[in-house]
């Protein structure tokens, strides 16, 4: 898998929102909508659910793994998550309900040029070879 790592592994297409900022789940995601409610986010009142979200890393506490975990088991989280660096409090978040729900929600690490291929509004593809737009 080229220009990618693998966090959790599994599969998703949905369409991409790129965050032009970290995000924290915990206190910027409405878990109950998949809204993103921070007020000073650039993207605040975009909605993650479904989609594909790239961004540079989570930010907050390891609380954004509860928020994440539980978004993600009400069906208002990341259809996947792509990341410029590794997050393991993302990942923990992800890894959660996969385990306790089998509801999987893959997070990648991608270079730069990976990322870039993957516009707000495009439909993208995560799966063994990693994350592509459509």
């Amino acid at each position: 898998m080229e220009g990618c790592q693998v966090l959790v592994s599994g599969a998703a297409e949905g369409e991409v929102l790129v965050l032009d900022e970290p995000l924290s789940f915990w206190g910027g995601l409405d878990t109950a909508t998949g809204e993103i409610v921070d007020r000073h986010h650039p993207q605040q009142g975009s909605f993650v659910a479904g989609r594909i979200v790239v961004m540079p890393y989570a930010r907050g506490s390891s609380s954004t793994a509860n928020s994440l975990a539980e978004a993600i088991h009400r069906g208002t989280g990341p259809a996947a998550i792509v990341l410029a660096e590794p997050d393991a409090i993302v990942a923990l978040g992800a890894i959660v309900p996969g385990e306790l729900y089998d509801e999987w929600c893959p997070v990648l690490v991608a270079d730069a040029a990976v990322r870039a291929g993957l516009t707000t509004g495009r439909r993208a593809v995560v799966d063994a070879a990693g994350v592509r737009a459509l």
